[in-house]
């Protein structure tokens, strides 16, 4: 029984040693490197000003392709998630879900070039750059192509969405004229 006893107090103890050593290894890598380039992507949103970012998001809002590709990555890139869904304040009741299921479709694929952006779910890049370095690879063809179909993937989620909305709108909108028609004919 003292064995037990033993052995549980050594591996609780163990597990906030290691919780301590992951957190100075957080502290020391990733978590300077996230505050600077926070830092400098407000520092650029100051540079051009607030009014050009958001003719730049309201110009990017008009073709469904920058606004499904575009305007989530900006989105990400200047506010980080979850303030990034904000930028759907630019869009008309019919396009706001596309926007959004873009913006969140991306929230991984940004990490891999733009950490900050998503910080509270850094570790899925973590994870698949670990093995790949792991196995003496560069991250950065993967990161590229994990990006690039990101953009691809947002944009075809969107469009399609936005479609659906439509759909779903248009339904709507016929089922509230038959009821208003048999609530009138009564």
């Amino acid at each position: 029984m003292l064995h037990v006893i033993d052995w549980l107090g050594s591996h609780f103890y163990g597990l906030f040693t290691a919780g301590g050593t992951q957190f100075v290894g957080l502290v020391t890598g990733i978590v300077p490197i996230l505050v600077v380039l926070l830092t400098f992507m407000y520092a650029v949103v100051r540079f051009i000003g607030q009014e050009r970012v958001n003719k730049a998001i309201l110009y990017s809002s008009k073709y469904s392709v920058l606004r499904y590709t575009l305007m989530p990555i900006l989105s990400l890139l200047l506010l980080a998630n979850p303030m990034a869904y904000t930028f759907g304040r630019f869009l008309p009741e019919y396009q706001k879900p596309a926007f959004y299921d873009a913006a969140v479709s991306f929230c991984h694929p940004v990490t891999s070039f733009f950490p900050y952006a998503n910080a509270g779910e850094i570790f899925v890049w973590l994870g698949i750059a670990d093995g790949i370095t792991k196995l003496h690879m560069s991250i950065a063809p993967l990161a590229v192509r994990y990006f690039l179909l990101g953009i691809l993937i947002i944009l075809i989620r969107g469009l399609l969405t936005e479609r659906i909305t439509v759909y779903l709108m248009g339904r709507k909108t016929n089922q509230l004229k038959t009821v208003t028609t048999q609530t009138q004919a009564s």
